[in-house]
């Protein structure tokens, strides 16, 4: 368990830049193998010069996370949405948006699906990566797909009495931390007096019921395990707190693909659409998914709360998350963010 609090020092930013731009990669494939650097280039390029007109299918690698969210893109690759769109697709596991976008800029993915703030993070540092679409969303109102949650015999009821407090987030300088916060400001306490460590999700509420920790942030299904203990209390939702529809994932791609292909990126920027427009109208299928994905019981496959889907551009929200990195310390350098974006194509 890794403690810090919620000030962030030039050298950490320091690390944590060179972790996205040299990083050792762990991924785990879930094709028939995993992508090098080298024939991850040479196959887009080649590939998307022969499909073209032709009928064929132009092989590409898109990194993902394991995370709930993450069924709408498997959802597509299995219905054969992606095929439909001339793409013959191997989705490769990350273990975290950091991870993935080294991984798309030296060309082993051409695509992949993470942390906002990843994307921004190495946008700050002048990487070049671009934006294809927005992906998975907070809910905008009523109850959110994730939460801070305290014991009922802590007295945290809010988020203003976070202060002082230490809470647990899944890593350092995501939208976990970033949104709690502001929330905390919001609130009327001071955010830089919040402590912050990182754990692992499943580990979470046993530190919780321990009181090794005060407060914890916890998406599903961990969510619903924290409900069904009457001792725990919500917190608050902090994603929503911050904005209505705060965007959790992302589609992006390296700049190099962006203006080298642009009718590679349409085609995949057209078949995620269909992929979330058809699975949020197979909610049976897209929750059937689940426990293999995530190796969960069939019951809580049926009970976690899904994140809405859909691949609108977030222009004006990522960039007022951008705005708060800069404000919290996690970037250095003023930012358009609408300057990532790769425009879908016009038919």
């Amino acid at each position: 368990m890794i403690s810090r609090t919620a000030s962030v020092s030039p050298s950490l930013r320091r690390g944590v830049v060179a972790a996205l731009a040299v990083g050792t990669l762990a991924l785990a494939g879930c094709g028939s193998g995993s992508p090098t650097g080298a024939e991850g280039s040479d196959t887009t390029s080649a590939a998307g010069a022969s499909a073209e007109g032709s009928g064929e299918l132009t092989s590409i690698s898109v990194g993902t996370i394991a995370i709930a969210s993450s069924t709408e893109l498997r959802y597509g690759v299995a219905e054969g949405i992606f095929e439909d769109h001339g793409l013959d697709v191997e989705l490769v596991e990350g273990q975290g948006g950091a991870a993935l976008v080294p991984a798309v800029q030296n060309g082993s993915m051409q695509f992949a699906v993470g942390n906002p703030m990843s994307v921004l993070t190495a946008a700050d540092q002048g990487l070049p990566m671009k934006v294809v679409s927005g992906y998975s969303w907070s809910s905008a109102e009523g109850e959110d797909i994730n939460a801070v949650f305290a014991r009922k015999d802590s007295g945290i009821t809010g988020f203003e009495d976070l202060e002082g407090q230490t809470v647990t987030v899944n890593a350092i300088h995501t939208l976990g931390d970033l949104s709690i916060m502001e929330s905390a400001e919001m609130a009327g306490a001071d955010p830089e007096e919040i402590n912050f460590n990182e754990m692992p999700f499943p580990d979470m509420l046993a530190q919780l019921e321990q009181g090794n920790v005060d407060a914890v942030w916890l998406p599903e299904p961990f969510m619903g395990r924290a409900l069904a203990d009457s001792e725990n209390v919500v917190v608050g939702y902090p994603n929503q707190e911050v904005m209505d529809g705060m965007p959790l994932t992302i589609a992006f791609t390296s700049e190099e693909i962006a203006e080298e292909d642009p009718e590679l990126v349409s085609a995949f920027q057209e078949a995620l659409t269909e992929s979330a427009e058809r699975a949020a109208q197979d909610e049976e299928g897209v929750r059937a998914m689940l426990p293999e994905f995530l190796k969960m019981d069939e019951e809580t496959a049926q009970s976690i709360r899904l994140e809405p889907a859909h691949t609108d551009l977030p222009v004006e929200k990522m960039q007022a998350i951008y705005d708060l990195m800069l404000t919290y310390g996690m970037a250095d350098n003023p930012l358009d963010v609408a300057s990532l974006y790769v425009t879908p194509q016009a038919d």
